[in-house]
């Protein structure tokens, strides 16, 4: 019997996806788990595989479409079966009359995943642990995967390596995932002197975000500057118990902003909200976005309720949030602009003095975190020096603040930062 492949919803807020490429073609013969396609979401990207052995008997879309979650995608089945009943346009699909495995399934490890053959046995690993592998010397075939039917993931190589790799102090060693080169463009037109290229279609759902965003909302944007005395203090103690062992958790300065920020907003409740027009939604708790910098490109994972933790936890939720982001194994609601109530968005470690961030609607603001620079300031009557001083970036929907608000909560992260205690 026939049967339709549909597209699968990753996350609740996730209504579309884009078709990535197709593994099989119409005619082939495919078994289950089976790779058929992959597809990306504006943050992710997937593979779908075959839940049966059969006949690939159509495929309904091509490579770069957008096509709505639950929609038939293609129909596997025996030679001669009739596809018409499954062809997208007649009767609508809903999630109840979609395959429930598909439905409720858990988002699949990104990166394309491909088989490896050897003479001996055969390796289903995905590129993106290849690479890794590779790149830090374990063998493939000491791993056990823990991948869909037992493919090795990336989180299988990190796993080896974390478990062999160990300091003089004897602690654990945490490696950095390396970073995977993105897909080369395609070269749609080429010249002497010039090439012009396809946009991937991560920075086309980006580009649409922010295109969205600023033409939606009223964005202003006000700089300030805090002295950083007390948060540099604060990360040399930290990071000096860290390295003695009486705290797991290497602090940040990032990770000192945020804390800033989150007492902040606690004190400036009309900023931890959305704006929706005709009415405010104002949150009792702070979900932090905090912005990523990934090879897909910018991602903003929220951490709930993070008022609830103290710096360290607040510091490990962090990291963790920004792995996940990085490697691919992000849960989708997570990056849901609605998810988070307010955004952190830090360029410091790029040398970046001011800059102008978007807000993530229907947050009402995102704070902009500078570099930190020597500046003179009166320490006492007549007398100056060079301090460090931390630039803060906030932008704001002057539809749901004004600008007195605006300038008071900015200030209030700066005094937070300056008297932080933690």
């Amino acid at each position: 019997m026939a049967t339709p492949v549909i597209m699968p919803r990753q996350g609740q807020s996730v209504e579309s996806c884009i078709l990535g490429q197709w593994y099989k073609s119409v005619g082939d013969k495919v078994s289950e788990g089976d790779i058929l396609f992959s597809y990306e979401t504006d943050k992710s990207s997937f593979e779908e595989e075959a839940k049966e052995d059969g006949i690939l008997l159509a495929t309904f879309f091509e490579e770069g479409d957008e096509i709505p979650v639950l929609t038939n995608v293609a129909v596997i089945g025996e030679e001669g079966e009739s596809i018409e009943e499954f062809r997208p346009g007649g009767e609508a699909e809903t999630e109840e009359t979609a395959p429930e495995e598909t439905v409720d399934e858990a988002p699949k490890v990104v990166e394309f995943e491909v088989e490896d053959n050897s003479p001996d046995k055969r390796i289903r690993i995905s590129p993106l642990a290849k690479n890794m592998a590779a790149k830090l010397g374990v063998a493939i075939q000491s791993l056990k995967g823990s991948g869909p039917h037992g493919r090795i993931i990336a989180r299988d190589v990190e796993t080896a390596t974390a478990k062999t790799v160990e300091t003089p102090t004897t602690q654990p060693q945490v490696q950095a995932a390396p970073k995977v080169a993105p897909a080369p463009a395609v070269v749609l037109e080429e010249g002497d002197d010039y090439e012009i290229k396809a946009i991937p279609n991560i920075r086309k759902l980006i580009a649409t975000a922010m295109h969205t965003s600023l033409q939606n909302s009223a964005q202003l944007t006000h700089h300030m500057s805090a002295d950083a005395r007390k948060m540099m203090k604060l990360r040399k103690k930290f990071k000096k118990e860290f390295t003695d062992g009486t705290i797991s958790q290497n602090v940040t300065i990032n990770d000192l902003v945020c804390f800033a920020v989150i007492r902040a907003l606690e004190k400036f409740p009309q900023v931890n909200t959305h704006y929706h027009g005709d009415k405010m939604k104002w949150f009792k708790k702070v979900h932090l976005g905090l912005a990523v910098d990934t090879d897909r490109g910018l991602m903003v994972p929220a951490l709930k309720n993070a008022d609830d933790l103290s710096i360290t936890g607040l510091s490990s939720q962090l990291k963790q949030l920004s792995t996940a982001a990085r490697s691919g194994n992000i849960n989708p609601d997570l990056l849901n602009p609605a998810e988070a109530t307010f955004t952190v968005s830090n360029l410091g470690n790029y040398g970046v003095e001011m800059f102008t961030p978007v807000i993530n609607l229907p947050q009402v603001a995102i704070l902009g975190v500078c570099t930190i620079v020597p500046r003179p300031k009166e320490i006492e009557d007549g007398v100056y020096a060079f301090v460090p001083m931390m630039g803060l970036s906030l932008t704001y929907d002057h539809q749901a603040l004004d600008g007195g608000e605006a300038t008071l909560f900015l200030a209030e992260i700066k005094n937070q930062i300056e008297n932080l205690t933690v």
